[in-house]
């Protein structure tokens, strides 16, 4: 998840991805830094890489993700790491 790194070097792994939440601490660090990016994640890559294609809908996916524990908790630490949040700041406008 995006919004979980911890450190800058999480990030560059990811150099190449679209779209990353980082938090403002982080991205003020990535801005003062004179480290070389280099990309990690290339479309051309991708396209040669030899990965089999999962063809899922809601049923088979939700068969797979209550297989896996781990990805079932973190879900579930996600959606309500959110969830408290979108709380906090409800009260914060409310206020």
């Amino acid at each position: 998840m995006g919004a979980s790194f911890r450190n800058t070097s999480q990030i560059l792994e990811l150099a190449g991805c679209d779209l990353l939440t980082i938090s403002p601490e982080l991205l003020a660090e990535l801005q003062a830094s004179h480290e070389p990016v280099s990309p990690k994640l290339r479309v051309a890559d991708a396209k040669l890489a030899s990965v089999e294609r999962l063809n899922l809908n809601q049923a088979s996916f939700g068969k797979l993700l209550t297989e896996n524990t781990m990805a079932s908790e973190k879900l579930h630490e996600g959606i309500a790491a959110f969830c408290a949040d979108i709380e906090k700041l409800e009260a914060l406008l409310i206020r």
